[in-house]
């Protein structure tokens, strides 16, 4: 054989060589990864049932320092937390210091300062469990249950962005008005026998208050993220209009993720992944009102979309929205790590784990039996979705390799 023809031989060698070995480590390193998606979801499903706890086996005797601590840019709590028990039950049984009228919003909710100093929001219950609410996907008042059912769904997808969430019943007469500001202490009122209050929002009506059983009330208290880590608002590229006969640009141009990928914070870094993250979340829980998101202050893009404000979700269980899903059938992509915990939750797998992650909580059972239904129903059309974007564009654009080393220090 000539020289010529031996370099030749060995150039061609050498390029299957590095095509073999390229492709055995990519191999190598996806199944790696795929297979710490499975142990991360043994560990999920493990740990799902929370005991309600005031224990604590740590160096910090506080709930209040130790919730603080888990928050991260990438989560709001870590993957493993054997004191989440101990600070939920603080959040259901510490005693109020003081009461005012919510944040600036929507929608009727209290802040409540608990014993230790940590601010709480407390959102009433509106409607029984059965309660089916017609009209558009965002009608109705704010659900406190699905406030509930929302924290531990985020839970269950391993995206650990929402703020903890708990059920809590409060006695108005004895435990909220002996501490409760001018200002929402000027909004209670009787009606029959039952002691009722409605705030201060931009729907709150004196016509429409929220009602406790005689003076007891049901409700959800959501935890404050540490005054450390300020957010910021954005506004969600596929928000609604909210006005009859005007449509957003997503409604009607099938290029618009295109223009998205364009503008920052979506043109680089995880923003764009969190919000296919969202709308898969969103989905599955009926909630078409996330006009606005919060991330925290002057991250750059970098930190996530935190899954704040879930209560007007479970509102009807025949209704899936489909709209809602848009970032991900317009985008086409999504995360490696979320699709398998998808695949894995499928099958009545994630009915039965928000049932059991669920069963602590002092309002159990939190959601009715339709509104679980609906989520596994829910969890079939997301997979098709993806099914429908790796038929037309292959698994290597639509699954997107996406993970971030996070820090607990």
């Amino acid at each position: 054989m000539k020289l010529k023809q031996r370099v030749v031989l060995l150039a061609i060698l050498l390029v299957i060589f590095i095509f073999t070995k390229v492709f055995l480590i990519d191999n190598l390193d996806t199944s790696a990864a795929n297979r710490e998606d499975q142990r991360a979801f043994h560990r999920m499903m493990a740990s799902l049932h929370v005991e309600l706890d005031p224990r604590l086996d740590h160096t910090l005797q506080s709930p209040w320092e130790i919730a603080a601590q888990w928050v991260v840019p990438r989560e709001v709590y870590p993957e493993e937390t054997p004191e989440l028990g101990a600070v939920m039950h603080a959040m259901t049984t510490k005693k109020i210091i003081k009461a005012d009228v919510g944040y600036k919003g929507t929608q009727l909710k209290a802040l409540l300062i608990l014993e230790g100093g940590q601010k709480v929001v407390f959102k009433p219950k509106r409607y029984a469990r059965d309660y089916v609410v017609e009209g558009e996907p965002y009608a109705g008042y704010d659900r406190h249950n699905a406030e509930v059912a929302a924290f531990h769904l985020d839970r269950i997808l391993g995206f650990r962005r929402a703020p903890l969430v708990v059920g809590r019943f409060v006695n108005l007469r004895t435990e909220i008005k002996p501490v409760a500001t001018e200002q929402l202490l000027g909004t209670f009122m009787t009606v029959g026998n039952n002691t009722c209050f409605y705030g201060k929002c931009y729907y709150c009506r004196e016509t429409e208050p929220a009602c406790a059983d005689g003076d007891i009330m049901e409700g959800s208290v959501t935890l404050w993220l540490p005054d450390v880590w300020p957010l910021q608002k954005h506004r969600h590229p596929w928000g609604r209009t909210y006005r009859e006969g005007k449509l957003a640009r997503w409604e009607y141009d099938e290029s618009y993720c295109d223009a998205v990928k364009k503008t920052s914070p979506y043109d680089s870094g995880p923003r764009l992944l969190d919000i296919i993250d969202t709308a898969i979340f969103d989905y599955l829980i009926g909630n078409a009102d996330r006009h606005h998101y919060e991330s925290f202050q002057d991250d750059e893009g970098a930190s996530m979309l935190i899954l704040l404000d879930n209560a007007k979700s479970f509102g009807n269980p025949a209704l899936d929205e489909r709209s809602i899903l848009a970032p991900l059938y317009q985008c086409c992509i999504i995360r490696v790590s979320t699709w398998n915990r998808l695949n894995s939750l499928k099958n009545g797998v994630l009915k039965s784990a928000l049932k059991t992650a669920m069963s602590h909580d002092p309002i159990s059972p939190v959601l009715s039996d339709p509104h679980l239904d609906a989520l596994d129903q829910r969890l079939l059309s997301i997979l098709a979705t993806v099914k429908q974007c790796t038929d037309q564009f292959g698994p290597d654009v639509v699954l997107v390799e996406d993970r971030m080393t996070l820090s607990h220090l």
